[in-house]
């Protein structure tokens, strides 16, 4: 490797994908620009945007002249380019675990909360605000359960032993998402513990909402 490219995120302060991925690029101790993209005012959409994602979403990362897009096959294209520190152990059934950990977030929580499926349950199906969070608990709370009882048999200080990972990367922004949501999070004590742990290391604390150039207090 013949020194770090230069790296401009494209993402949303309050995003979950942004900022897993904000987490990742500070874990691995990289410099990066950023560039918001305001989902609220629909700049996902326009064409200067989907010129960079044709599938309108955030992140984005350009690397020199390339574009990357996916935030989790973001996070392993950086596990790949910056090994050190690692988010992946190194046995390829341990990396398993912790791939499986971060895809329940990836797979089968967020994409079910995001932004553009609220909308639809609005605009399409008439959901009230009741039914939209019923909705979004609905989802987390199930992925929440599975996750709890893999943290509490594999975890440690963070979601899979001593050392934050790829799956800590993916479950602190569904951790803020359910808090934002106000979705009871009582029943998930090992995730819980781990989030919090989690959310004490600098790199991870940077990576947080509210502190990202274009987070708003709405």
């Amino acid at each position: 490797m013949t020194g770090s490219p230069a790296l401009t995120l494209y993402g949303y302060w309050r995003s979950g994908t942004s900022y897993r991925t904000r987490i990742a690029l500070n874990l691995k101790g990289l410099a990066y620009e950023q560039r918001p993209v305001n989902l609220l005012e629909n700049a996902q959409s326009r064409d200067d945007y989907r010129s960079l994602n044709p599938q309108g979403l955030v992140p984005a990362l350009m690397v020199d002249d390339s574009v990357l897009v996916q935030s989790s096959a973001i996070l392993e294209w950086l596990e790949e380019r910056f090994p050190d520190p690692p988010l992946l152990p190194k046995a390829p059934d341990l990396r398993a675990v912790v791939r499986a950990m971060a895809m329940m977030v990836a797979c089968d929580i967020h994409p079910l909360n995001n932004i553009r499926v609220l909308k639809a349950l609005r605009s399409d199906f008439g959901a009230d605000d009741g039914a939209r969070n019923a909705w979004i608990a609905h989802w987390i709370t199930q992925g929440f359960a599975a996750l709890d009882t893999l943290i509490a048999r594999h975890g440690g200080t963070y979601a899979f032993g001593d050392d934050l990972s790829m799956a800590d990367c993916h479950i602190v922004p569904q951790v803020y998402s359910a808090e934002r949501f106000h979705v009871p999070l009582d029943a998930y004590p090992a995730l819980m513990r781990a989030a919090t742990n989690a959310r004490a290391h600098p790199a991870v604390a940077a990576a947080s909402p509210e502190r990202q150039p274009d987070a708003s207090p709405s």
